[in-house]
């Protein structure tokens, strides 16, 4: 699977001049023959803008479905189309969209965490389910920006057969250590490939720093961006998942040998031996 990450520095609060790059930029991308074009989160308005969200978000993700049925269609490649700011039933949700080879939209996913240092959970709502898909066959599955930091979300994706873990995102600068690590950590512990589109430029006071990567199930990068609007290219060998999950098969071993009931109760009283030890240290230092 060859994927074509747009590295996009959009602008806050302007979805019309921001449409119209996109589509610039993934024509470009689908010059080079990618099987699969990504977007970074929320291009249409950037992150995010408090004033006028509502007035720029998408409505029903029309204006994105429109666009991005017809690139797809026309160039005969997959969009995994970022996410972008939509307005439905009168609330506004973080929305990512997903379109075949055919301009068919094959899944749309709500972000379920949204960032309460950012006031995201103040303007958007949340999501509730997780998102899984299959682009040329492949099992694929997509997490918006925050979300990387819940593992057990990522698990659960894998368990349900994912082999290709999509990440858009609106990263800044600030964290760049984390972002590495966390997508590291994320493809090795899933033993599955992670495609991690970032964007690039400033909105507000943050400014927001590219990088963005594809990691593979040993946690190997294969491709790194710089701070720049770019379009990076990056080969996967999906083979190579089945091979790294049959060498370490974390997923039959992650039991150890125990009953799932036998393997929660373990850990359930590790909590509690641990948690009584620490009121009984506060008790007696009071």
């Amino acid at each position: 699977m060859r994927v074509a990450m747009i590295q996009m520095d959009m602008q806050l609060g302007k979805p019309e001049a921001n449409f119209e790059k996109a589509e610039k930029l993934v024509r470009m991308a689908a010059e080079l023959k990618p099987d699969v074009i990504t977007l970074p989160e929320t291009w249409n308005t950037g992150f995010f803008p408090r004033e006028n969200l509502k007035e720029a978000s998408d409505v029903d993700l029309e204006q994105t479905k429109k666009l991005f049925s017809r690139l797809a269609k026309e160039y005969r490649v997959n969009i995994i189309a970022g996410s972008v700011a939509n307005c439905r039933d009168e609330k506004i949700y973080n929305t990512a969209a997903v379109f075949n080879r055919d301009g068919e939209v094959v899944m749309e996913y709500d972000k379920v965490h949204l960032f309460s240092p950012s006031g995201e959970h103040e303007y958007f709502e949340h999501g509730k389910n997780i998102c899984n898909f299959e682009l040329d066959g492949i099992p694929c599955s997509l997490v918006i920006c925050y979300d990387i930091r819940f593992p057990e979300m990522i698990r659960s994706e894998m368990l349900a057969g994912s082999k290709v873990q999509f990440v858009v995102a609106q990263w800044p600068d600030t964290r760049l250590l984390h972002w590495d690590t966390l997508n590291r950590a994320r493809a090795i512990e899933s033993q599955s490939f992670l495609c991690c589109t970032n964007s690039v430029g400033t909105a507000g006071n943050t400014k927001c720093g590219g990088h963005s990567a594809v990691y593979g199930p040993m946690g190997e990068c294969l491709v790194l961006g710089g701070e720049a609007e770019q379009i990076l290219m990056a080969d996967m060998e999906i083979g190579a998942v089945d091979g790294v999950r049959d060498s370490i098969n974390v997923y039959r071993d992650r039991g150890c040998g125990h009953s799932s009931h036998h393997y929660c109760k373990f850990f359930s009283h590790l909590f509690f031996s641990s948690y009584m030890y620490l009121l009984v240290s506060l008790l007696t230092n009071s």
